[in-house]
């Protein structure tokens, strides 16, 4: 059940229904592989398959969970590293901290949202408290990659909170979908993250049996993910469930339809909104640095060896591990050395890929 509801959904302002509006056709759907990321908790990986130019400016997105931990199972990230993109954290069950080298971070909780601009570089720290370590719990989420065009990729690193209560709340038109828009706009409605690269970002749920059509601004791309329940996309009603990406053409409507029996589990179909501006600058990603280019990559590798990224704080040294050098031939790009544990650390935390992405 995600964290934030309302009891009255016809008191929300409606998003409006536009006459003659031209729906966005289906251009594909794919399915999210399951893995586990940093210290060991379950994730699917939602852009899996899907060219980067049709996620530009989205990079990589994350479902965490949704588990159930028992006591003493909560798991985090290590000290790692980032450079030239920015991380977007939405809890939207259970309790993370958030800490990194520049004196950010904080804890969030139940539909709240770290926002991370990791510029020109940063390290950060991602870790359930304590006290859910000690007690278990339930821990659900999303991490989402934002692509930064070459003239921010070397802005100051930024951090910011965006707590559920600020989130703009809204009511599809006949009243079956709540939308929770946590940045960017919709149909005159802002949310409260502030965003570097102009996108929207929303997560609505949908009751059984209704229907969404989404005013959504032309010149942004459409990503549509199924976090829980069973449902059609598109006026084609192409079927969708629970980990699977819908990436919609042009237009200026998204359109879905939650199916009529859901399971007792998911009773409404949950899905994660976004869409943005495409850059349309060439990128270069490998591990946890996203660049224009193959060297900058190699660069941001060697910048975090020799600390220019910065430092851990003295409390967390404990935390800290030998760091292994760069193989700097560039080809098939690795990072080589005999330290292979802490190489590894540092490209797999995220489960970004471990090879030089160019697109």
């Amino acid at each position: 059940m995600p964290a934030v509801t309302v009891s009255d959904i016809t008191v929300l302002p409606r998003v409006s229904e536009v006459p003659g509006a031209q729906a966005r056709k289906v251009k594909s759907i794919t399915t999210a592989p399951q893995g586990f990321e940093g210290e060991g908790f379950p994730v699917r990986r939602a852009f899996a398959g899907v060219d980067l130019a049709e996620l530009d400016p989205f990079i990589h997105l994350d479902q965490m969970g949704e588990v159930e931990y028992a006591p003493g199972e909560p798991k985090g990230t290590p000290w790692h590293p980032h450079r030239g993109f920015e991380t977007v954290t939405y809890i939207i069950d259970g309790i993370f901290d958030h800490q990194d080298n520049n004196g950010g971070g904080g804890t969030i909780s139940n539909g709240d949202t770290q926002w991370m601009t990791a510029g020109a570089g940063i390290l950060h720290i991602e870790t359930p408290p304590e006290s859910l370590v000690m007690s278990g719990g339930l821990f659900h989420g999303f991490q989402l990659w934002v692509n930064l065009p070459a003239a921010k990729k070397w802005s100051p690193p930024a951090y910011q909170d965006v707590r559920a209560k600020d989130v703009a709340l809204l009511s599809s038109a006949d009243g079956g979908a709540l939308l929770r828009v946590i940045a960017g706009e919709v149909d005159g409605h802002f949310g409260p993250g502030s965003t570097q690269t102009p996108i929207t970002l929303l997560h609505a749920t949908v009751a059984a049996g209704a229907e969404l059509r989404l005013p959504w601004r032309k010149d942004y791309n459409a990503l549509v993910y199924t976090m829980a329940g069973h449902g059609f996309v598109g006026d084609e009603a192409r079927p969708v469930q629970t980990g699977q990406l819908t990436v919609f053409g042009e237009g200026d409507t998204i359109v879905v339809r939650a199916a009529n029996q859901q399971e007792a589990r998911s009773p409404e179909l949950e899905l994660f909104i976004l869409g943005g501006a495409p850059i349309k600058e060439p990128v270069a990603w490998m591990g946890p640095f996203v660049m224009n280019t193959k060297r900058e990559v190699l660069q941001a590798f060697e910048d975090f060896q020799k600390g220019l990224l910065g430092s851990i704080p003295a409390i967390y040294k404990d935390d800290a591990k030998p760091k292994a050098p760069l193989n700097r031939s560039g080809e098939g790009a690795k990072l080589g050395g005999d330290s292979k544990p802490a190489a590894t650390e540092i490209l797999d935390v995220h489960g970004a890929p471990t090879d030089m992405q160019e697109g």
